[in-house]
């Protein structure tokens, strides 16, 4: 069988025709192909295709039905209109934080039809202001769902319920999705900057918060761009 690749210095933007690397960029939607072709918690495969019709990746088996589409998973905020402020004292920053945010490590993947004509995930977390496309807490957030505990996203996520079911709990979802290097030995969060239990919005106070931000998600993809190559090196053993 011919060795699987996946190059985690790979831009994804390069082949993106313009457009958004998560619709876009074909090397992507082999990695993610790649990544997540696997064994679920419950033994049964994950398998993903991209040959159905008007699905970017699609999965059908005894564990339900599921339209895919890929999410980045890091955000620069350098083309939000109000973050402009900060974005525009610190560029060397913000496009320093793009070019790590389009390597594979920055990307995961997530139902993408939407149901009863509400947000999907990707949706909801770049519109819910106390979200604001933050990994690190979308990911408490599904940590607090895997609990049955409430968040900002709950709802959400309660419409995909069937999806997260598949992993069982919230530590094989981290385990599956190779974000361990996001979670403290505690299944906590490590949280990019202070977190105050989405009693407020994640707003960046200053150029100081912002680099902070940038220096906690360039380590987290840096190691999950590791993880990512460790895993794919045992895949080709």
């Amino acid at each position: 069988m011919k060795d699987l690749i996946i190059d985690i210095n790979f831009k994804t933007y390069t082949d993106a025709n313009g457009g958004d690397p998560d619709s876009n960029s074909p090397t992507l939607k082999n990695y993610h192909k790649i990544l997540w072709n696997k064994k679920l918690p419950n033994g049964t495969k994950f398998e993903l295709t991209d040959k159905k019709s008007g699905a970017y990746l699609y999965h059908n088996s005894q564990n339900g039905e599921f339209l895919l589409g890929s999410d980045s998973i890091t955000h620069s905020y350098r083309n939000q209109k109000r973050k402009q402020w900060l974005i525009q004292q610190i560029p060397k920053d913000v496009n320093e934080l793009f070019e790590i945010g389009s390597t594979i490590g920055a990307y995961t993947i997530f139902p993408k039809n939407q149901i009863d004509k509400k947000y999907t995930i990707n949706q909801a977390r770049g519109v819910i202001k106390l979200i604001d496309d933050r990994f690190d807490l979308t990911l408490e957030c599904i940590r607090l769902f895997y609990r049955g505990q409430t968040s900002p996203l709950y709802d959400t996520f309660d419409r995909y319920r069937s999806f997260f079911k598949m992993f069982d709990n919230f530590s094989d979802y981290v385990k599956f999705f190779l974000l361990d290097d996001l979670i403290d030995e505690n299944q906590e969060v490590k949280f990019y900057l202070p977190f105050d239990n989405f009693k407020t919005k994640p707003n960046f106070k200053d150029v100081d918060d912002y680099r902070i931000y940038k220096k906690k998600v360039t380590e987290f993809i840096y190691l999950r761009n590791a993880r990512i190559k460790k895993y794919v090196e045992q895949l080709n053993k």
